[in-house]
């Protein structure tokens, strides 16, 4: 097992990364300190791994709450229904909420935490890739609405993160290499070194090889982790995170989140910045075509959808938290390992890479 620790003062919070994870209840309960826990999955993943979280909490007063599967279930509706339960289960102050899932129960789980009597605990427990290397670490929060994604939230961080990485045995194929794009990413904003290692390992972390797949998590949260410390709450360089986010929360919301998943969307958002790095003078083709290379071998997509309106897309990415009086600023870089905020980008310079 792997642990690590995002360094928050008194905040701050354990990440363990292996196996037997979800059984190694002892380690996980010590996070819990009231009575009261409301274990929150979804229709999927609770019949596989429900029972023995809730084996594992042996003296609790425990409920459960499933939502739907799937980006389109992270809506204000299923954040008061999880707020309902809570109720219903009598949780008080010292209350926590388990998120058994993907990314969508964890930031639906923890905004709704976040909310609970002004704010009460929680844990992930991630059971997809991308939420164990991006989603659970950090303390973001939220839902989506009609005008975009993850426009409503909270910065709540959690008490805990437990990794069980033998709960990527069950998740689809689809869904694991949409998980690679967030570790691809982790090395494209500031380690060469790591990016290199990804190509080295590519068709072994493809395959779901064990030892690799555990040491790209811990790789990848462990850069995260250094990154929330120094800016929690994203006033800087966390900001660097979203590489390829402003395009691809816009190409999830055109797609009315059916036509990419979220790592898919960033895998495509990820070339198209570093197309607009090309374009603007900042970076080589040739590092686009590197990225565009690693993504295509991890079996993700690096183009936009047939009949994509630039226009609406743009229109879209005008409603990212990143722009301001509205001007846009996205994250570009100077080549791999080297990403940076750039403020007052151009639309049309937007509008021409939209439009390739």
């Amino acid at each position: 097992m792997k642990e690590l620790t995002v360094a928050l003062g008194a905040r701050s919070y354990p990440v363990w990364i292996g196996q037997g994870l979800i059984d190694d209840a002892p380690r996980w309960r010590a996070a819990i300190r009231g009575r009261h826990v409301l274990i929150v999955s979804n229709t999927t993943v609770a019949p596989l791994y429900l029972e023995r979280v809730r084996a594992g909490l042996e003296g609790f007063i425990v409920g459960t709450h499933l939502i739907g599967d799937g980006e389109a279930e992270k809506t204000f509706a299923n954040v008061s229904e999880v707020l309902a339960s809570l109720a219903r289960l009598g949780a008080t102050r010292d209350a926590c909420v388990i998120a058994l899932g993907g990314g969508v129960v964890g930031d639906l789980a923890g905004f709704a935490a976040a909310c609970w009597m002004r704010g009460i605990d929680f844990i992930q427990m991630p059971t997809t890739l991308l939420a164990m290397v991006d989603s659970s670490v950090g303390g973001k929060t939220g839902v989506n609405v009609p005008e975009g994604k993850n426009l409503v939230g909270a910065f709540h961080q959690p008490r805990a993160v437990v990794a069980d990485i033998d709960t990527l045995a069950t998740l689809p194929d689809r869904e694991y290499r949409a998980g690679l794009a967030e570790v691809v990413k982790g090395a494209a904003i500031g380690d060469p070194g790591f990016f290199a290692w990804i190509e080295e390992h590519a068709d072994a972390l493809k395959a779901r090889e064990p030892a690799l797949t555990a040491e790209a998590i811990a790789l990848k949260c462990a850069y995260k982790a250094g990154v929330v410390a120094r800016d929690e709450t994203e006033q800087g360089e966390r900001a660097l995170l979203n590489l390829g986010h402003t395009f691809g929360h816009a190409l999830e919301t055109a797609g009315h989140y059916t036509t990419f998943l979220h790592g898919e969307a960033v895998a495509v958002g990820m070339v198209l910045a570093a197309k607009l790095s090309a374009q603007l003078g900042m970076a080589r083709s040739e590092d686009t075509a590197r990225l565009a290379t690693l993504l295509t071998r991890l079996g993700l997509p690096v183009d936009m959808p047939n009949g994509s309106d630039p226009g609406e897309l743009l229109r879209l990415m005008r409603l990212d938290k990143k722009t301001k009086a509205g001007v846009l600023k996205l994250i570009l870089w100077r080549g791999i390992g080297r990403a940076e905020i750039v403020p007052g980008v151009a639309e049309q310079d937007v509008l021409a890479v939209l439009g390739n």
